[in-house]
């Protein structure tokens, strides 16, 4: 008689996921913030809203995940940085309505569970949750025995923000005369790797552990750049000023992406060269000879967050900026005409 089949036999360990939310209980709670009545470990979390002084609070919510830049921590083996690449992508999205981050939860899949490799990718999460002044409250793991080749995961992320409900940013705001500040990007954020990999990697032949003069250090080490969190900046500059438009460049690039904050009737003209274009995507363009309307259309090109502020306080959110420590660009402004976004020069 053949031996009786178990759940580990089948492929999914349930020791395993125990060790792990051992582990990851001490890296959560030091990203516990006010409001967090019970985070990792149970079935779900409670968060106390009234811990915030809102009067009339609106909750904000979105989702995402890292995409095939995964591949890249795949093939090097360094798996600390995809999360906070996992919160900036739904942390940015919502503060593009001017909300801030409370918590935030996450989703790992993969078909054998590689506890060290999972709690690195946690340990990035949590990285990445400190960055955005939200608590990592709670998440799942799961093992699809069959569904992933060996060593590879996917991930999802979910947070919720909040604000006031007369803070919400309104589009009608956005008048022909406004001025467009762009704020850098640190590299490819975690868009357009699926293009950048068949350019460098499969066209280009160039390999992750080679050095690039263009780029000052090796290419692994450059495609895995963490996307970067605006959270800090955008929760100074919503205090401190009307900002009547926020756009973050993800995928769609900045003609994909700015023309979702525009409201009808008006268009964004913005100067090519008036910021400068991290080197990595000078090479892509090279070795992949992308057109440049499919470079503005992929990539963000050096600008992860777009404001949209009045005339009057350009200036002052600039210097405001400035004494953050960060750079910004003015880069064009806003028109009447069809909705959308040109890039001249």
């Amino acid at each position: 008689m053949a031996p009786g089949l178990t759940y580990a036999k089948a492929g999914v360990s349930i020791e395993a996921g125990d060790q792990l939310v051992r582990r990851i209980g001490p890296i959560a709670k030091r990203t516990k913030v006010p409001g967090v009545l019970a985070g990792v470990g149970g079935f779900s979390a409670l968060f106390d809203l009234k811990s915030r002084s809102y009067r009339e609070p609106i909750l904000v919510s979105s989702t995402d995940g890292v995409g095939t830049k995964l591949k890249i921590a795949f093939m090097t083996g360094v798996h600390d940085t995809v999360g906070i690449d996992l919160v900036a992508m739904s942390v940015n999205d919502i503060l593009t309505q001017g909300a801030a981050p409370l918590f935030f939860l996450d989703y790992f899949v993969c078909g054998k569970l590689d506890v060290k490799i999972t709690e690195t990718v946690v340990r990035g999460i949590a990285a990445g949750c400190l960055q955005a002044g939200c608590a990592l409250i709670g998440g799942e793991t799961a093992e699809h025995p069959g569904d992933f080749t060996k060593g590879e995961y996917d991930l999802a992320g979910f947070v919720v923000g909040v604000l006031e409900k007369k803070k919400i940013i309104k589009p009608t705001a956005i008048a022909p005369g406004d001025i467009l500040i762009g704020i850098p990007s640190s590299g490819l954020h975690s868009n357009g790797y699926s293009l950048a990999r068949k350019v460098l990697l499969e066209r280009g032949r160039l390999k992750l552990s080679q050095r690039i003069p263009e780029l000052g250090r090796r290419l692994g080490a450059e495609l895995l750049e963490p996307t970067r969190i605006y959270a800090k900046i955008t929760r100074r500059l919503f205090a401190d000023f009307e900002i009547n438009g926020a756009a973050h460049i993800t995928g769609g690039g900045i003609t994909g992406n700015l023309p979702r904050v525009l409201p009808k009737g008006r268009r964004a003209v913005i100067e090519r060269g008036s910021w400068p274009v991290p080197p990595v995507f000078g090479l892509i363009q090279k070795i992949g000879a992308v057109e440049q309307a499919e470079m503005d259309s992929t990539f963000n090109n050096g600008l992860g967050m777009i404001l949209v502020v009045s005339n009057k306080q350009a200036d002052s959110v600039v210097r405001a900026l400035k004494s953050m420590g960060e750079k910004s660009f003015v880069i064009g402004e806003i028109r009447k005409g069809a909705r959308g976004a040109t890039l001249r020069g």
